[in-house]
């Protein structure tokens, strides 16, 4: 099943895509008693949307829709960093014990199709493809063999960062939480259909050209490992958003550095979850 999160007629909803690329929301009265996708998560009730979705016959094209991120509301939003040989290679940082993480705010998230805005004081706004996966059921120390029967399904995403903010500090926080840079979408796709996540492969475009090309095979630590390790420390609830890292090719750590501006558009693509579209605008506001 393919869900996402959407407004039409200036109201949010959510509801099933299909093959074609069209919507179906789903009914007024299944999303009064479930008001979001993150609810219908919660309340393990997938499948009973997606039939719901079938039972109006409504259906609408993508000019009429606007798209929300897959999950526009996660009680938490945490990311793993330096989680392919390849990335901490160009970073020359050394191997760790444990996984890197760092959290997102939930204004940070942005949608398919939205212009990611670069703040105009800085040069250095880079692209980071990664895989994201939402928690289905929730728990706490959960064991690495549990893990994927916790999550609901997976999702591209694109850790958009501000490198020279990032890195004010050790703490990488500032150059991550810009609003609206973290692209998420376009499409959930439930575990049921993706039957080993490893063999999926990702990729990240800049106007065509790849910048990024792994296999999730790849991840120094896999899911399990990063399911396990995180709700060792904080418990997981359903809908919370896990982004797995991403792999060598950043802009920054080319020579010449390479980085983001304006009307570049930029793709992350996975196997099987789709491309994630955004191109990429310049934010005035500070002036």
């Amino acid at each position: 099943m393919r869900f996402t999160s959407f407004e039409t007629n200036g109201q949010a909803t959510y509801g099933t895509v299909t093959e074609a690329g069209l919507y179906r929301p789903v009914p007024a009265d299944f999303q009064t008693r479930y008001t979001d996708l993150k609810a219908a998560i919660a309340a393990q009730v997938l499948r009973e949307a997606a039939e719901a979705t079938l039972s109006t016959g409504v259906v609408l094209s993508a000019d009429q829709v606007r798209l929300l991120p897959v999950i526009p509301n996660p009680g938490k939003l945490i990311c793993v960093g330096l989680n392919y040989k390849s990335h901490v290679a160009e970073t020359k940082r050394a191997d760790s014990d444990y996984p890197s993480l760092f959290l997102r705010f939930n204004d940070s998230l942005a949608a398919q199709g939205d212009a990611v805005l670069r703040p105009a004081f800085s040069e250095r706004f880079d692209w980071e493809g990664e895989l994201a996966f939402v928690i289905g059921t929730g728990g706490r120390h959960i064991a690495k063999e549990a893990a994927f029967d916790h999550i609901a399904g997976y999702a591209c995403f694109n850790d958009v960062s501000v490198r020279d903010w990032q890195r004010h500090t050790h703490q990488f926080t500032p150059g991550k939480n810009f609003p609206g840079t973290a692209p998420f979408g376009p499409v959930l796709v439930t575990t049921d259909e993706v039957s080993d996540v490893t063999t999926l492969t990702l990729e990240t475009r800049v106007n065509g050209q790849v910048m990024q090309h792994a296999s999730l095979g790849d991840l120094i630590f896999d899911i399990p490992t990063i399911v396990a390790y995180v709700s060792r420390f904080t418990p997981l609830s359903p809908g919370d958003v896990i982004a797995t890292g991403t792999p060598g090719g950043v802009g920054d750590r080319r020579e010449p550095p390479l980085y983001m501006k304006d009307g570049d558009v930029v793709e992350v693509e996975i196997t099987g979850l789709g491309v994630l579209r955004n191109t990429i605008a310049t934010d005035h506001s500070a002036a």
